[in-house]
């Protein structure tokens, strides 16, 4: 409402397309049967939740989505007409088997937007009054930042931390965290800047800032490393998606 923001709900099946022909194209293939208006029920059945929560919460432009496809590429190539999606955190306690365990891992690398995530256990009250940016000089630093400027403008509180800037060699400049902060002053954000050395864990030091700050959001870039050398080392992504109470505003 704030922003006059036009709500798509998508449910997605897990159908994919691609299985309506099998069984057809070799008769003496066995036929395979879907359970395929139980599952587009259920789908029904979270856009009416979704319609009514939405309705409730006084949204006025929504419109609802069934597709048949399987989650991660089905959000994905919707999500390229939108201006931001949003996704929930995987939860390691939910058995989800239509959901794919790296979904919102999926959707960040895959859907060319930036990406709200909403935690497991969900959001108590609004976000975006203050907000914590985290800022390692990434081109996917950049694109999450200048993706939340419109949200950026009306917060109360704005902070920016740069962790291990040292390690990035003259990525930086003279002063860590100067140049981007300039940068959102000329757009009317005023922003804190905080740099902090000496850190082993990124992303738990990320975590522990944004408490400390008492933030309500945290926007940041994913995968500024290579993705497999985050698989195999773990990185800020990695901790974030998977251990942060608060919700990530994040872009590839």
């Amino acid at each position: 409402m704030q922003y006059d923001a036009h709500l798509v709900g998508t449910a997605l099946t897990g159908l994919s397309p691609y299985v309506f022909p099998v069984g057809g194209c070799d008769p003496g293939m066995p036929t395979v049967v879907f359970p395929v208006d139980e599952l587009r029920a259920d789908a029904d059945r979270a856009l009416d939740a979704f319609e009514a929560r939405a309705g409730a919460a006084g949204v006025t432009a929504l419109e609802r989505r069934r597709i048949d496809d399987e989650a991660g590429i089905g959000v994905s190539m919707q999500a390229r007409y939108c201006d931001l999606v949003i996704v929930g955190q995987t939860s390691r306690d939910e058995f989800a088997p239509r959901l794919r365990s790296d979904f919102p891992e999926y959707v960040l690398l895959n859907c060319a937007r930036p990406v709200l995530i909403v935690p497991a256990s969900g959001i108590a009250g609004a976000i975006g009054n203050k907000v914590l940016l985290a800022w390692n000089g990434s081109a996917n630093a950049v694109r999450a930042i200048t993706s939340a400027l419109p949200m950026l403008n009306s917060a109360t509180q704005v902070d920016l931390v740069v962790i291990n800037a040292q390690s990035e060699g003259d990525l930086h400049g003279s002063i860590p965290g100067a140049d981007i902060g300039l940068y959102l002053a000329r757009h009317g954000v005023r922003v804190e800047v905080s740099a902090v050395e000496g850190v082993a864990d990124v992303g738990a030091a990320l975590l522990s800032h944004a408490a400390d700050r008492g933030a309500d959001l945290i926007v940041m870039g994913a995968y500024g490393h290579s993705r497999f050398r985050e698989v195999i080392m773990g990185g800020a992504t990695r901790t974030a998606l998977r251990s942060s109470p608060l919700p990530l505003w994040m872009a590839h």
